[in-house]
């Protein structure tokens, strides 16, 4: 049921969206249309959507399935006889057309034929397109611009005094190691501030010399940044007497490939109440969280005995001085119902690339190349893994052509079976209380999905898979290098036993060994350290089928080292599972919503325009632009929000289109602006060669463009 409510809502949501876009493509066709009526040319047709017609109107012949162009014609060829009436009179002749493929529209004037400009001539009809002064015909070419300008000004004003609900200019966090952990205000030493980075519940006043109206414009400036640009934010903090002024340089973030400053919005400690529509799934993920009774609705009072506590900053805070022991939180909810329940925090592991591929990120949790493996942590509402076989805590022993995978290995393996059955062999505790092996086939969706919620060893077991051969950094223009572990366990599915002498049980008391074990020689600013481990291999080697105990040694250079005494704690929930914070931007009047509109409606332009700029320079790639598909997927999402986030989307989407069909692009509305300038000023129209060429050359562009953004919607979209 819950899955069939949440496939209604996307549909409506979708439908919604349709529909939104083709009010927005219907007032653009509006403006061509009436400035046409104004000129007194004559219209034959206007058009929602291309390809052939689905139902038209024309006036004297009503509504028809399909077009009524060839009705219309032959009645036009068709003479009265004697004194009966012209069946041609009192017909229009302008049909309205829903045409099959909502991606836009027309208008077909008479005389504005795109691939045919010699139609003008003497004989040109006075009604036609041709036929009118070129002031006329400039000002019916930029009708539909002029009109969605006039449509987004009106939504943003209508937003804007009704109220848009939305993230502040607030820092919930500055994600470890990118520029914004990194930076340093310019006027830090004056200030006394000595920590670098921006902090939690640092309130941004102006990015760029220009006071932001929430979050988003923090994210877009970084974004829009020149090469080389650097993004100006002054902050307040509090406790410091003076606003910080920090110049953070924007690195392009691997998997957006956006550049990117690296900060999050505030989130409050509220369990959004939206998360009780699917209480089966909300229930089930307590549980693995170890939130067992925490509803929606409820809020964070208290950690660890102090209530002095409102974001989840603070929550992580407690995990990184926690060292790994406990935290006790308390939820409450409006009726006075306390729930306190005890967070493990999870000893944070190192994350790298594990693909040499420029263009693929493949992030791998690990220690020094110690990579857990993969597990069973739970199913689906369909729990088709359970039915195929696979068991929760399960250990992957095999999957496919992969021993003991890690995470990222098995999910990749499974991917390459889409459609198809995969081998499985799992390790798995039997009643008795031994470990055994259980080996089945199952089939994978043609998604690539078997069925069950993906988990690792690193909290229950010192298992670990095949270390990568190169890890890099997930940062731009970092070194690849070569992981410590990588010499000393030759073999997938071996356990460590001991570091350094002592004995572990999982990622964490390894994590815990290692840092005891080098802390001397990376206090000392060694160029490297050496630490002995003990660890079984994966199969028996002795005739009574014990495991034969193995040493080797791990040589850690310089740099992992570093890495690995800086790692901190995790906890086992993220800011995902909270509300963030929010306010509501809103207009003090309609005078001040008109304002606000304007504003709106003349960054909105502004940013479009400097979008196509960014393109040329490289710092904006094409893979970031979405098409029809995007569009749609991400109306949805937005929807979701509520009426007036679809109304502030559909108001993004009527100003993109004004400047994208005013570009100087042959076969937009811009382009056949310029060739008018042209035969304005010279006295003749473009050569009738040069304007096809032009034209057909914009056509060739516009389809390519198309097929391109369609293509990275879609592959975004299945997770291509």
């Amino acid at each position: 049921m819950d899955a069939l409510l949440n496939l209604l809502t996307s549909v409506y949501n979708l439908l919604l969206v349709v529909i939104g876009f083709g009010l927005v493509v219907f007032i653009h066709e509006m403006g061509h249309f009436l400035t046409a009526r104004w000129a007194k040319i004559r219209v034959f047709a206007f058009a929602l959507g291309f390809g052939p017609a689905v139902v038209s109107y024309r006036k004297g012949l009503g509504w028809r399935r399909g077009s009524s162009e060839q009705e219309y014609i032959r009645l036009l060829n068709t003479k009265p006889d004697g004194d009966a009436p012209d069946p041609g009179a009192g017909v229009s002749s302008t049909e309205y057309r829903l045409n099959a493929l909502p991606f836009g529209g027309y208008v077909k004037m008479l005389g504005q034929h795109d691939l045919h400009p010699e139609a003008a001539g003497a004989g040109t009809p006075p009604d036609s397109y041709l036929a009118k002064p070129i002031w006329k015909r400039m000002i019916v070419i930029s009708g539909g611009v002029v009109m969605n300008i006039i449509l987004a000004l009106a939504i943003f004003m209508f937003v804007f005094f009704v109220g848009l609900e939305t993230e502040p200019a607030k820092i919930g966090l500055a994600r470890a190691d990118t520029p914004a952990a990194r930076a340093i205000a310019t006027n830090a030493d004056t200030l006394g501030v000595t920590q670098a980075g921006l902090q939690p519940g640092d309130v941004v006043l102006k990015v760029n010399d220009r006071k932001p109206d929430d979050f988003n414009d923090i994210v877009m400036a970084a974004a829009m940044s020149g090469p080389g640009e650097s993004v100006s934010l002054t902050v307040q903090r509090s406790g410091v007497g003076e606003p910080l002024r920090f110049s953070i340089l924007p690195e392009r973030d691997t998997f957006t490939n956006l550049l990117d400053i690296g900060v999050t919005p505030a989130m409050t400690l509220t369990i959004p109440e939206q998360y009780g529509v699917r209480p089966d799934e909300w229930r089930a993920a307590t549980e693995t969280l170890g939130l067992t009774g925490v509803e929606p609705g409820m809020r964070v009072v208290s950690i660890n005995g102090n209530e002095s506590v409102s974001t989840f900053a603070d929550l992580r805070e407690a995990a990184e001085r926690s060292a790994g022991a406990p935290i006790e939180v308390s939820f409450a909810d409006e009726a006075g119902t306390v729930r306190t329940v005890s967070l493990t925090p999870s000893p944070r592991l190192m994350r790298d690339d594990a693909d040499p591929a420029p263009d693929l990120v493949r992030p791998v949790d690990h220690l020094l190349g110690l990579v857990p493996v993969m597990t069973v942590a739970g199913f689906d509402n369909a729990r088709r893994g359970y039915e195929q076989g696979l068991r929760e805590g399960d250990i992957f022993a095999r999957l496919g052509e992969v021993e003991f995978p890690s995470m990222d290995a098995g999910i990749r393996e499974v991917q390459k079976h889409k459609g198809k059955s995969i081998e499985v062999v799992v390790l798995r505790e039997s009643e008795s209380g031994e470990t055994e092996e259980v080996a089945f086939s199952a089939s994978v969706t043609p998604e690539g999905l078997i069925g069950f919620t993906p988990g690792t060893t690193a909290d229950s077991s010192s298992l670990v898979s095949l270390a990568p051969r190169s890890l890099q950094p997930i940062k731009p223009n970092a070194a690849s290098y070569t992981p410590a572990a990588l010499e000393a366990i030759t073999r997938p599915g071996s356990r460590v036993l001991s570091v350094g002498g002592t004995p572990v049980t999982n990622l964490a008391d390894i994590r815990a060994a290692l840092t005891a074990a080098t802390a001397d020689a990376f206090s000392a600013g060694a160029d490297s350290a050496s630490v002995t481990i003990e660890f079984e291999p994966p199969l028996p080697t002795q005739p009574d089928g014990s495991r034969l105990v193995e040493t080797a040694t791990m040589t850690i250079d310089a740099a992992q080292l570093e890495r690995l005494h800086a790692l901190g704690w995790d906890l086992p929930i993220g800011s995902w599972l909270f509300a963030p914070e929010s306010f509501t931007l809103r207009a003090t009047g309609p005078i001040d919503a008109i304002r606000m509109g304007i504003n709106r409606t003349e960054r909105m332009m502004a940013m479009t325009y400097l979008t196509i700029a960014r393109l040329v320079q490289g710092t904006v790639k094409v893979d970031n632009l979405k098409g029809p598909v995007g569009i749609a997927h991400l109306g949805t999402q937005v929807a979701s929000r509520g009426y007036i986030w679809l109304f502030f989307f559909m108001g993004l989407i009527s100003v993109n289109l004004a400047v994208i069909n005013f570009l100087p692009l042959p076969i937009a509305d811009g382009g056949q602006f310029l060739m008018l300038l042209y035969e304005g000023l010279r006295g003749r129209p473009l050569p009738i060669p040069v304007q096809n060429a032009i034209t057909a050359a914009g056509l060739l562009l516009l389809v390519s463009v198309f097929l391109l953004v369609t293509y990275n919607d879609v592959s975004r979209l299945f997770g291509g």
